[in-house]
This record gives structure tokens, sequence and C-alpha cells, in this order.
């Protein structure tokens, strides 16, 4: 059987959190930490494992529950009720065999929602095959992210899939004082301007009848290369 040390209780603390808005996050670096942490912030309890006892007892007291566990052995995980969560992240980086044997395990446990942090194109493609449901590339993403503010005019920039994104900017002045409705904004530019801000006020939805004006902050939507391209206009 594999060793384990539990914070913050037993396994029916695991099974008493898997029932609340929860998330299991099993790998605790700086991304894992950084992901329990916000989730913890957002008010979703969360159980944390790691196989490094510094680091659970560094976050002992933070985390709804924290153990260190070997992830890669089914008994380990299922004395800790991992296989009763709907939502599990997989966020170990260093160890990407770790990682994998992880995942299938959790996958043999038919949990409903994997999450799983890839470090290489190769480490992505076979968390792909063996059927992860979300596989992601925190640094590939961020640097993409990054490239398109450093090149355009955007004030932030969301990329919802390849090649379709929503993107933060300033309203050009040919929209100033006019219904977004007259502008034949959609079939000129091929976006759409979804939200909406005032100079130090609240976000609201864009519709025809929306007007606005030298100062505002816009949500635009659309292909990448559109989006961009209408954010840069002035």
């Amino acid at each position: 059987m594999a060793r384990f040390t539990l914070f913050g209780g037993a396994s029916d603390t695991s099974r008493r959190i898997a029932e609340a808005d929860s998330v299991a996050v099993i790998g605790l670096g700086r991304f894992g930490t950084s992901l329990a942490l916000e989730l913890m912030a957002g008010g979703t309890e969360v159980l944390g494992i790691d196989a490094d006892e510094e680091i659970v007892q560094s976050l002992n007291g933070v985390l709804t529950q924290v153990v260190r566990a070997d992830s890669t052995k089914s008994e380990a995980l299922q004395q800790l009720a991992v296989d009763e969560f709907d939502r599990v992240v997989v966020a170990i980086g260093s160890d990407i065999t770790a990682s994998i044997l992880t995942c299938s395990v959790l996958l043999g446990m038919k949990v409903p929602g994997i999450w799983a942090k890839a470090v290489t194109e190769q480490h992505a493609l076979i968390l792909e095959q063996l059927g992860v449901h979300r596989v992601i590339r925190p640094e590939a993403e961020m640097g993409r992210r990054v490239a398109h503010l450093v090149r355009g005019a955007a004030q932030d920039y969301i990329e919802i899939d390849r090649g379709y994104a929503i993107v933060k900017s300033i309203p050009p002045a040919r929209l100033h004082g006019i219904p977004l409705g007259k502008t034949g904004l959609r079939k000129e530019f091929g976006v759409t301007i979804a939200a909406f801000k005032k100079p130090g006020g609240e976000w609201h939805n864009a519709d025809a009848e929306t007007v606005l004006s030298e100062g505002d902050t816009i949500l635009i939507v659309g292909p990448t290369r559109k989006a961009e391209g209408f954010a840069q206009l002035r």
C-alpha cells in the first residue's frame, strides 16, 4: 500500500470536500499552488496532493486539505476519495512519467473531468492520446497571449480557440457617437463588440443602441486577425 500523510483530516474529509464545490489539484509546484490558491480565493474547496512533504507542510492550513501521497498509485488516490471528485487537475510538471501515470490512474477511476498540464508538445500528445479531457500548456499559452499584446494595440487578449479571440481595446474614432447598429461593423470588419465600459464605470453588454465615446473600453469578439486588426484602428 502506498504511504501517505494527511494534514487537515482523514479520507472522510476528502469525501466531504468532493461533495462540495471542489477540485483536487495534484502537483503543488508554482503552477499547481497558484491554481489551488486562486480556487480557494474564489470559494472553491481544494484537496491538494504532492509527493514533497515540505511543500505539503507549507500549505497546511492554507488549502482545505493537503496531502503527501504518491499519485501514481491508485490505492492512494482511492483512499483520498479522489475518484469522487468531478474535477481533478494534474499539475505535475517536473516528472513527465509521474504525470502520465497519474492521468492513467485517474482515467481508470473514471474521473469525469481531468485537466492536465503538459510541459512539451510530446507530453501533450501523449496525454491527449490517453484521453485526458483538457490538456493545458500554461507557458506556451501565456507566450502566445503576450506575443499578441506586444505586437498590437490590444490592452488584453484571450484566445477562445485557435483563430478566435476576445480583445480588449478602445473604440476607434469612427465609432464615436454612433449607435453600433448603424455602423455596419460586422459586415465591414467581421467582428462584434460584445461589451463596453465607460471611464470609472462597470462593464455592460453592448447592443445595437449602444453609443461609444472617447475614453471607453470595449471587448471585441471575432476571428483573431480581424479582432486584432480592428483593435489597431484609431
